[in-house]
């Protein structure tokens, strides 16, 4: 038991089973502040299941059963950390619980099945997962709700098992096998009637593959025909770097506004608008500070507490929710401090990595992982790379025709589609260029089998890697679907790399090879 970083073995904290031996011992400070987080998760999962609805709503939907693991999620990506790091991950992480039980809260009020309020329904334009949340940045008075979210992804967060029960319903019903277990899964639950029914309107994007087309597809026919839900599918252009499409990416985003206006009755209300756009432009000037940082030799907020809460804050809130730019500032006082006082998350540094492709660390606290094992610093990864542009915020009238093209250039720059669309230079040649810039010497690239886009461009990664000297480790995983690799198969590819191509051993050799493929 030891207060300093990289003094515990961590791998001696896992079981065979879904939870570990006990808590990790960080000092008396450290893990005060911990323990009292803890509490903190344990109230909301509390004051979640206090309300007589969500308890229904827990014996309704298979996937709810996932929410008991909130704490062991919060745990596998605090491990190993101590001061500002802690307090960083937390802030993060706790907020993201708290936005998530209050987007589940709100699903089950509106669900015909459940809470059945018609006047709160009535005020819900449900969104898709993967859909950047601009378009209802104008909208003070509706809830834009996202059902996949909590049913799918973050389930998935909590129990790498959760979505495969919806994936082989997909299957069951011929929707094919090699298609991105993401989509499937969500369709799968749709498929299944899983999902909680409610909204005024629905607004779907052509997200980031053909797979999540599919998906949506059979969504918004079941949201249609069944449900009597209208749905609007909001087209970006695929080549959202050339200038001749942004007319048409503007237009499209009137036209969903048009739509919510009309079903909702909702007039959209410019002056919430550029409220929300000065918090977009705050949250992305932190981010820009944050990835400044990284590129130094005493980078601060990278791995999980960059990854994870950059998708929510960035897509999700999209600058409607005051508490995500407070949290920001903490997080960027905190960053400087230790930036200055020159820390360090882990005992040794020894490699410097860039993250690519479709991941899923998330599920399995990968990224501290090669921290804590091989001394891998994860300096940031594809996801957390979006939009570093500055959107019009002050309310004028050239502000306000600026805007569709600003909400238009958000939704063409979501997470994970500003990288499969575009061309190769957004996926391959813009990641030889961080690394230029992080001073990178190592990329971990995903290689999810069931993503077309990136596999197809195989022998080009390893072509610019050899032409630019960067050691290239190839992860292969299949996203949600755990049963076709499986977390150690994971970890083994890395492993082999580490020691066959570096010829090193693991900073914490306990990590190596764990028995967790029955955990959280």
């Amino acid at each position: 038991m030891a207060k300093e970083i990289g003094k515990d073995r961590l791998g001696d904290f896992f079981t065979t089973g879904k939870v570990r031996k006990r808590r990790e011992w960080r000092g008396f400070k450290d893990t005060w502040y911990d323990y009292t987080r803890w509490l903190y998760i344990m109230k909301q999962l509390a004051g979640f299941l206090v309300k007589p609805r969500n308890i229904k709503a827990m014996f309704r939907y298979r996937w709810m059963v996932n929410y008991l693991a909130v704490p062991m999620m919060v745990d596998k990506h605090t491990q190993g950390l101590r001061g500002p790091y802690l307090r960083i991950c937390h802030l993060e992480q706790d907020l993201v619980v708290y936005d998530v039980a209050k987007l589940l809260d709100n699903l089950f009020r509106g669900d015909r099945r459940i809470g059945n309020d018609k006047a709160f329904s009535d005020k819900v334009v449900l969104v898709d997962e993967n859909e950047m949340t601009a378009v209802m940045m104008g909208f003070p008075t509706l809830k834009g709700l996202s059902r996949e979210t909590p049913s799918t992804y973050v389930a998935v967060l909590l129990n790498q098992t959760a979505a495969l029960h919806y994936i082989d319903v997909a299957q069951e019903y011929g929707l094919p096998g090699d298609v991105c277990p993401m989509p499937e899964a969500e369709a799968g639950l749709s498929i299944d009637d899983d999902a909680p029914i409610l909204g005024a309107c629905a607004v779907q994007c052509n997200t980031t593959c053909d797979g999540s087309l599919m998906g949506n597809g059979v969504i918004s026919k079941r949201l249609e025909l069944e449900d009597g839900i209208p749905v609007f599918q909001l087209a970006a252009p695929l080549r959202h770097r050339e200038d001749d499409v942004q007319e048409y990416a503007a237009q499209e985003i009137r036209n969903a506004i048009a739509f919510i206006e009309e079903h909702t009755g909702e007039k959209w209300d410019w002056k919430y608008y550029f409220e929300c756009a000065k918090r977009v432009n705050e949250s992305t000037r932190h981010r820009m500070d944050w990835l400044d940082m990284n590129k130094t030799d005493y980078p601060q907020v990278f791995g999980s507490n960059l990854a994870l809460y950059t998708e929510t804050n960035y897509m999700a809130i999209c600058g409607k929710v005051p508490e995500f730019v407070e949290v920001d500032r903490k997080i960027s006082a905190l960053a400087e401090k230790a930036y200055k006082d020159k820390m360090m998350m882990a005992k040794e540094y020894r490699h410097r990595a860039i993250v690519w492709g479709v991941q899923s660390h998330f599920y399995m606290d990968f990224l501290l992982w090669l921290l804590n094992c091989w001394g891998i610093v994860p300096l940031t990864d594809m996801l957390s790379m979006v939009n570093t542009d500055m959107i019009a915020e002050e309310d004028t009238p050239e502000n306000r025709e600026q805007a569709y093209y600003d909400m238009a250039w958000l939704t063409e720059n979501m997470i994970m589609r500003n990288r499969t669309h575009g061309g190769y230079k957004v996926l391959l040649d813009a990641l030889w260029e961080y690394c230029e810039e992080f001073n990178a010497d190592t990329v971990i690239l995903w290689e999810h089998m069931a993503c077309k886009a990136l596999d197809g461009m195989h022998g080009q990664f390893e072509e610019k890697a050899r032409e630019h000297g960067i050691h290239l480790i190839w992860v292969t995983h299949d996203l949600f679907d755990p049963r076709i690799v499986s977390r150690q198969g994971i970890r083994d590819q890395v492993n082999r790399y580490m020691r066959t191509v570096f010829h090193e051993e693991p900073l914490d050799p306990s990590l190596e090879v764990l028995p967790d493929d029955h955990s959280w």
